[in-house]
């Protein structure tokens, strides 16, 4: 992730660039870590990439907003005139400087152009997720004070292109605490940018990606978004990607080596405030939550700058551009099987996207017997913890591990989360999802028809939007300079399931009962062979709208 600080690397003076994001090694190995972490050493893009999918992400718009851009073929002659045709590798469809067009050879920069790499690179040995997606990408910084609402113009002129129909933006940059304007600003989702990005996701329907780590200046505004997508990354680790990078700093406060309960001398420990506590609000955000949903690969990619030479770069700049394009390869999907009649329009909407990727993700591998639901790794903390050590995995009312958010991105596993298809409450398949509404004081139940067998794991993903609305001062019904958001609050809905004989919910086998995440999210594994149901429930009162429209995807193992 990118920060608004000075660094140098290699040699080279970089504006708004961590620490973390400049491990730079100009040597291209023999075998691409970009082809490793999106084949089936990282994330398995690549098999939807090959026969019989040839899922490339075509027709499917996606955005990028940083401080810069990457290059663009007659647009910035310059840069081209520093590299053959055939070099050029990272080919947008559209680049902007705000909600402008780009100025030709100004903002760009190697960082952007490596994350749009990642998304849709052409290089045949360092393939993009998506390479056929079309990237829209605007620069939205030119002088040191530009901030949040440059920022938020940027971000919104990206989501009003291609007539309002922009699956996803990535987002690897962030503005640090101390240079939000609000006195004692906290990381509370009501930072001008946080509260954009989520108002934008509800009006435009695309899903925000976030690089989520905190580098040297605490976890950055904007991860506390809700409507998102926050993600970290993660390390190789005998060949695969599969352990969370110490670079993310989204761990403990500090490693307690002598275990007294307070920091010392030595111990690991990033203290923003400087004050020798962890700071609820400050390196973290508020009440408890937790905002890291995701996992992906981004240590020691390797990426072309803006000259076409390849260098080594490590970051969640690097991972969250990974679930970006696997969103373009999803949505391609959605839409050929929508033009062929098969599926509504619901299989576009971002609260699906977001709940069959959380969903679908690595947590522990299967041995073969499919009661780990088929998935490929399992995924590690910097302490070589799993998710069933994790808080999450314990405590009904957290539905995300600090660490580790839903587990590590998996495309091939989401595909087949979303290729199950949509199911209306009532009997339903093992494996599917649905876009519906509920109303408060009511539920909606999903029966399986299927008896599940003992000791295999459950996996359920709840989410819904939290409500912002736009201060439109001129009523033009578009954010502009001056203007502000609101936050209008979370709705409270829990996600229980329960044996299909039982009806009150005390009786559940397990629950997601957060009162403070618009996400629930549970992975347990079911006590006894039988059938079971999943129940939403919106509880009293509401926060905003007695009506809320929600995204639930499923993933069980039925009896053989």
């Amino acid at each position: 992730m990118r920060h608004r600080i000075f660094a140098i690397a290699s040699g080279i003076s970089i504006i708004g660039v961590t620490a973390v994001d400049l491990l730079v090694v100009p040597i291209v190995p023999i075998a691409s870590a970009l082809e490793q972490s999106g084949g089936e050493q990282g994330i398995q893009a690549r098999r939807l990439q090959a026969p019989p999918y040839n899922l490339t992400g075509k027709n499917i718009f996606i955005g990028q907003v940083e401080l810069s851009r990457p290059s663009k073929f007659g647009v910035d002659k310059s840069v081209n005139r520093l590299v053959r045709l055939d070099r050029v590798f990272v080919k947008p469809f559209s680049v902007f400087f705000r909600d402008n067009r780009a100025t030709p050879n100004r903002n760009t920069d190697n960082h952007s152009h490596q994350v749009a790499a990642v998304m849709i690179g052409t290089n045949k040995r360092h393939r993009g997720i998506a390479p056929n997606a079309n990237l829209l990408s605007t620069a939205y910084s030119m002088r040191r004070r530009d901030g949040q609402p440059e920022a938020a113009i940027a971000a919104q002129h990206i989501a009003r292109q291609n007539n309002g129909d922009v699956r996803a933006i990535n987002f690897s940059f962030g503005e640090p605490l101390d240079e939000d304007p609000r006195p004692q600003a906290k990381l509370d989702g009501n930072a001008l940018l946080t509260l954009c990005i989520d108002w934008l996701a509800t009006q435009y329907n695309t899903l925000p990606v976030i690089a989520g780590n905190q580098g040297k200046g605490g976890i950055p505004i904007p991860t506390d978004q809700y409507n998102g997508i926050t993600v970290g990354f993660t390390r190789s680790v005998q060949g695969e990607y599969r352990q969370l990078d110490r670079g993310n700093f989204i761990d403990e406060p500090y490693i307690d080596r002598n275990g007294n309960g307070r920091y010392d001398l030595g111990e690991y420990f990033t203290d923003l405030n400087k004050d020798k506590r962890w700071t609820e609000g400050v390196e973290s955000p508020v009440n408890g939550r937790r905002s890291l949903s995701l996992l992906a690969p981004g240590n020691d990619i390797m990426l072309p700058d803006l000259r076409s030479k390849f260098t080594s770069v490590s970051g969640s700049s690097f991972a969250a551009p990974h679930v970006v394009g696997t969103i373009a390869l999803l949505q391609e999907y959605a839409d050929r099987q929508i033009a062929r009649g098969k599926w509504q329009l619901d299989a576009r909407r971002h609260e699906v996207t977001k709940a069959v990727l959380l969903n679908s993700a690595d947590k522990i591998a299967d041995r073969g017997d499919g009661k780990a639901l088929g998935m490929s790794k399992t995924i590690l903390d910097a302490q070589g913890n799993t998710w069933l050590d994790s808080e999450a995995y314990k405590d009904r009312q957290i539905p995300l591990s600090l660490r580790l958010g839903t587990g590590q991105l998996n495309a091939f596993r989401a595909l087949q989360q979303l290729q199950a298809g949509q199911q209306s409450p009532g009997n339903v398949n093992a494996l599917g999802w649905d876009f519906n509404f509920v109303n408060q004081g009511q539920y909606r139940e999903y029966v399986l028809t299927e008896s599940l067998q003992a000791d295999s794991f459950v996996a359920l993903t709840l989410t819904w939007d939290r409500l912002v609305v736009l201060n439109d001062k001129n009523n033009n019904r578009k954010f502009d300079l001056g203007e502000s958001f609101r936050d209008r609050g979370v709705n409270n809905l829990d996600l229980y399931l329960m044996r299909s004989q039982d009806n009150d919910i005390a009786n559940s086998v397990w629950s997601s009962v957060s009162k403070i995440d618009n996400t629930e999210h549970i992975f347990i594994k079911v006590p006894t062979a039988g059938k079971y149901k999943l129940r939403v429930v919106f509880n009293s009162p509401t926060a905003n709208e007695s009506l809320q429209r929600y995204a639930i995807a499923w993933w069980t193992a039925p009896a053989k």
